[in-house]
């Protein structure tokens, strides 16, 4: 059995599927808790930025040899990502009622970028390591096509499945909010409770940062 196979056909055929019915779930969650009216289009632009942080990683994965240069650049991804992660939160937590079984949720959201750079990492080992100059490797910093490419049904299906079930969700998400009220970010009814929009009272920081 050949491990670098079997880990690669894991990450393509069961991380990467799941981190798409996560994110439908995710979309759910915070229709349920009617994000149009209370934390609005704002954090509706934040997942967006979350989608395209991991996409951008996702998307190199697919298409071009991994190498030292592709490694750096999913890991700033995936910094990108978990910092976005952290705004998002602190914003949302103010204006909307993050639930339990959205919490949980948000574990996975968190978990499966990190074990699929993990996974990457792992497979390509000594690019890895070439990037603090250890190993007997240089760094490859060079943009080539994957050879041998992934099957091209794979390819088309993992794309339209970003598309319909990443894409659509989150851009009707937005569409949602902004139409709610009226092409604004945030509701008129949260700007009138704080006197400026976007900024918590006292009250509301306190408990944040507890």
């Amino acid at each position: 059995m050949n491990i670098a196979v079997v880990t690669a056909n894991y990450l393509l055929y069961v991380i990467l599927p799941l981190w798409l019915l996560v994110g439908i779930a995710d979309w759910y969650c915070h229709r349920a808790t009617r994000i149009e009216s209370t934390s609005g289009a704002k954090e509706s632009l934040l997942h967006l930025a979350m989608m395209a942080e991991a996409g951008l990683a996702v998307l190199l994965g697919l298409f071009l040899e991994i190498n030292a240069l592709l490694i750096a650049l999913m890991i700033l991804c995936w910094l990108a990502h978990e910092a976005t992660a952290h705004w998002d939160l602190r914003y949302a937590v103010i204006w909307r009622d993050v639930r339990p079984s959205e919490q949980h949720v948000h574990n996975y959201l968190g978990a499966i970028p990190f074990m699929a750079l993990s996974f990457v990492i792992v497979l390509h080992w000594p690019q890895f390591l070439s990037l603090f100059g250890l190993g007997a490797e240089p760094p490859d910093f060079s943009l080539r096509l994957k050879q041998p490419p992934l099957p091209i049904g794979y390819v088309v299906a993992m794309l339209l499945a970003i598309a319909l079930l990443e894409l659509l969700p989150y851009f009707e998400e937005l569409a949602r909010g902004l139409i709610a009220n009226r092409g604004r970010l945030a509701p008129q009814r949260s700007a009138e409770r704080l006197g400026c929009p976007d900024r918590p009272s006292t009250s509301q920081s306190e408990v944040l940062d507890r």
